[in-house]
């Protein structure tokens, strides 16, 4: 990979690497001075006094006593020690807290913990720029304020606060001053006798340090609730042995800002500038707008409104290429807004199309101009005026479509996109119901079955569906071949057969090239052609995303369709395909999932339900379903109320990929599992041995799964060996249908 193809690191407020130097130092720690600073021996000697030399270190940059300093794992915990700890100390005076509405979770989450607690919080507003304003300091404080937690530096803008006036304000009326200084440490002056603070918190992952490892300055005479309890670590402060490798790190990393500040800081504006000034070039007067304080802020932030642009969909097109963090997050029905932006009343508008790029030490010039480019480019394609004539520009015989990644230009995966069920059930409620119906109509509105069935004459009846997606996966061609097998699988699971279809497209003409759709088609194509369907014709219509589906219809003798309203107490239920389709497809898209694992996905999304189909019909079903979007218990638990009855699940013989549940601990999680266990757990008892990745795996939102088979008890094995001979071969048996009309799922 040559320098212009390597990814550019823009997400510095995120996390820093650990710079050599600071490595360096930290290896003899690694592999030989390993003793228990607690230890009298030469060991244990040794590791104490490279804590102590960390210790005055830190005290150094801060410009306090080294006994001011108390280590700890990183920020949050400094920030969480900080306030609890001046708030539970200092109860029998007051109970009043002070925060500002821009601070960072790991304080204000704290502040609404001590509320719950019975401590009255004041959260102070900010003006446009992201900063207090002193006089509303002064007419919120009173004299039962014990603590004002303030940020010095804001991690999504880059303002900087007037701490110094905040803390005298705070001190006037006897109230303790604390501020989250994790973002300024290393890139401003950070001096807590210039600012007047009494704690002060440090993140040792921001400064190039290793994450894990952090401070709280604590001003001679504070005292505090402790909040770690054992031994007398830490002047008796936080218990616990110390991590001397990880503080080695630290040590050196606050030596190098002593050392070296002026000019990091000078180099980092000159990137942040350059930056700045490349994307105004690029882009069109009026299309961005900068967000933060223009003189009082961090000289590497930069939080960026696109206007008409959302923020997700040009972070996963500039994914692969330059790294960043978003200020909104666009749902189907939704625009999440940070609080950050909500507090500064950035207007909606702009506020969806916000990115923080953070420059850092290891930045170049060079690079973040090239960043720059990359970004006004992805930003130029998907503003509508101008989008269209830059694709139109490309030539098509020159496209590798392989270097175009169709998730990174959706917001969902697949079936995982589908609307809320809360939501959808308020809709369909909300529809009038024909007064007379249509006697030809054997299946239509009254269940939730997979498919419509009419009826042509007393030996054939029509079954009639549709379905389409987002890409759920990156490559074109497995794209269209995943949504056939999934659009097709609706007419098996009414125990019809597929006849034909029509391709439904939305495509994003000025985001992507033609070749990419014509590979898209030629993948449902060669899957129609498998199960023996043809493609007549379809629709398209110019979209923001990519997407696709068919609308196939399929033929059934009138007394052989399966309906998922006719399980019966007894039941067995069997599944066919794994489950975990949806978190492996959220693993891909996160560069969690090794080749292997990801063509075993696409294998298994494409592979048809046609096979167990043809098992059904030759061992015959009471009831069928196919798993998808609302996952095994949002498809079992429809099944299970249109019935009038209940079902019992052994978990662990629920088959699943081999990662499944290592993916959901790495949090690899679909909005939509989420959203289907928070909805259709409701109705289901969970055994306390199921774990939670278990319950989500169960409700995880798969496309193209399998069917849901429900047989008699006497014909489980039949059906078992008609798969396998059919080359079913995942098939199992996963509970039982019992009786109770509530539709309740018990998870053993």
């Amino acid at each position: 990979m040559t320098a212009a193809e390597e990814p550019i690191y823009l997400d510095y407020n995120a996390t820093t690497p650990i710079v050599k130097e600071v490595a360096d130092h930290m290896a003899p720690f690694l592999y030989g001075t390993f003793g228990n600073p607690s230890s009298s021996h030469t060991f244990g000697r040794s590791a104490k006094r490279a804590v102590e030399e960390s210790r005055a270190a830190v005290a150094d940059m801060l410009h306090c006593k080294p006994s001011e300093i108390t280590f700890t794992s990183g920020g949050t915990e400094s920030n969480n020690f900080a306030i609890k700890g001046v708030a539970l100390a200092n109860r029998q005076r007051g109970n009043h807290i002070i925060t500002s509405a821009v601070e960072h979770p790991a304080v204000l989450e704290v502040c609404h913990w001590l509320e719950q607690q019975g401590f009255r919080l004041t959260v102070l507003d900010v003006d446009e720029y992201g900063r207090v304003n002193p006089q509303d300091l002064r007419n919120a404080i009173t004299d039962t304020t014990v603590l004002v937690t303030i940020m010095h530096a804001n991690n999504e803008v880059g303002t900087v606060q007037p701490i110094k006036e905040l803390s005298e304000i705070a001190h006037a009326h006897g109230a303790l001053f604390h501020t989250d200084a994790a973002q300024s440490v290393g890139k401003i002056p950070v001096h807590v006798e210039q600012l007047g603070v009494d704690l002060l918190s440090v993140a040792g992952h921001k400064l190039y340090a290793p994450k894990g490892v952090g401070a709280l300055y604590i001003r001679s005479g504070v005292q505090l609730a402790k909040f770690m309890h054992g031994a007398d670590h830490e002047h008796k402060r936080r218990a616990g042995t110390e991590n001397v490798l990880a503080l080695a790190g630290l040590g050196k990393a606050a030596s190098i800002v002593s050392r070296d500040l002026s000019t990091i800081a000078e180099h980092m504006k000159t990137c942040k500038d350059a930056f700045q000034q490349e994307l105004e070039q690029l882009l069109e007067p009026g299309s961005l707008k900068i967000n933060g304080h223009p003189n009082q802020c961090l000289p590497n932030t930069l939080s960026v409104s696109f206007r008409s642009v959302e923020a997700n969909t040009l972070l996963s097109e500039i994914g692969e290429q330059v790294a960043a963090s978003p200020g909104a997050a666009c749902h189907s029905e939704t625009v999440t807004i940070s609080s950050v932006l909500k507090a500064m009343k950035v207007p909606v508008e702009w506020a969806m199309g916000t990115v923080r790029f953070s420059v850092g030490r290891l930045s170049t010039v060079e690079e973040v101009k090239r960043a720059a480019m990359i970004v006004a480019q992805a930003v130029r394609r998907l503003q509508p005026r101008i989008a269209k004539a830059l694709v139109a520009a490309s030539d098509d015989d020159a496209i590798d479509v392989r270097s175009f990644k169709l998730t990174h230009y959706t917001r969902g995966l697949g079936c995982a996109c589908k609307l809320r069920p809360q939501q959808l059930e308020r809709v369909l409620a909300s529809l009038p119901v024909p007064k007379e119906k249509d006697p030809r109509v054997l299946v239509g509105l009254e269940t939730s079955d997979d498919a419509a069935v009419y009826k042509v004459s007393d030996e054939v009846a029509i079954v009639s569906t549709v379905d389409f997606f987002t890409p759920v996966c990156d490559d074109a061609y497995w794209f269209g071949a995943i949504s056939a097998a999934n659009s097709m699988s609706d007419v098996w699971a009414m125990g019809g057969v597929p006849a034909f279809a029509l391709n439904i497209v939305g495509f994003p003409s000025n985001r992507l090239p033609t070749k990419v759709l014509q590979e898209i088609l030629r993948g449902a194509s060669d899957k129609t052609r498998e199960a023996g369907v043809s493609i007549l014709g379809g629709h398209t219509v110019d979209d923001t995303e990519p997407k696709f589906g068919l609308a196939v219809t399929g033929f059934v003798h009138p007394a052989k369709i399966l309906r998922n309203c006719t399980a019966k107490p007894g039941n067995v239920l069997i599944v066919t395909k794994p489950l975990g389709f949806g978190i492996y497809a959220t693993a891909a898209k996160q560069g969690l999932l090794d080749e292997p694992d990801t063509q075993e996905l696409y294998c298994w999304m494409a592979t048809l339900n046609g096979p167990a189909a043809a098992a059904i019909s030759e061992v015959g079903a009471t009831a069928c379903t196919d798993v998808t979007g609302f996952g095994l218990l949002g498809h079992l638990g429809e099944m299970l109320q249109s019935s009038h009855v209940s079902a019992s699940l052994v978990a662990a013989n629920v088959p699943r990929l081999k990662r499944a549940l290592s993916l959901v601990t790495a949090g690899a999680v679909p909005g939509g599992t989420l959203d289907n266990l928070a909805h259709f757990g409701r109705n289901v008892a969970f055994n306390a041995g199921v774990a939670e990745e278990e319950r989500l795996l169960l409700a995880d939102a798969q496309t193209s799964g399998g069917l849901l088979i429900v047989v008699e008890a006497d014909r489980k094995d039949a059906m078992l060996e008609a798969l396998r001979r059919k080359g079913v071969e995942s098939a199992t048996a996963i509970g039982t249908v019992t009786a109770g009309s509530g539709g309740h799922i018990n998870v053993l």
